[in-house]
């Protein structure tokens, strides 16, 4: 199964989360290794969106929100660095609508 081209990719789940340091977690330090920052966000978004056309999408699991997938894959930096990543994705229970949860080094 795809992700479909119009899934969602909240503007805030990368520049409020994925490219920014937190004590816990912190993704921002792994996608800098390859020339993704705050200076450059729709980079990435960029990148997520040309990882998921590429992949499939298997189903992880269900809850009261809907149903979770995986899409495994590689995302080409800004300076031409390749990264391992798994990007999980919700299709909503309420509209149906695919929306990125997170993205997490493979």
């Amino acid at each position: 199964m795809k992700i479909p081209e119009d899934a969602v990719i909240p503007e805030d789940k990368i520049t409020r989360y994925l490219l920014v340091q937190k004590p816990r977690n912190d993704k921002s330090k792994f996608l800098a290794q390859a020339g993704f920052t705050s200076e450059n966000p729709e980079a990435l978004k960029g990148a997520i969106e040309l990882l998921v056309a590429r992949g499939e999408a298997i189903e992880d699991r269900r809850n009261e929100y809907g149903i979770f997938y995986q899409v495994s894959g590689e995302l080409v930096g800004v300076n031409g660095k390749i990264l391992s990543v798994v990007t999980i994705w919700l299709r909503r229970e309420i509209d149906g609508k695919f929306q990125l949860v997170t993205l997490q080094p493979l």
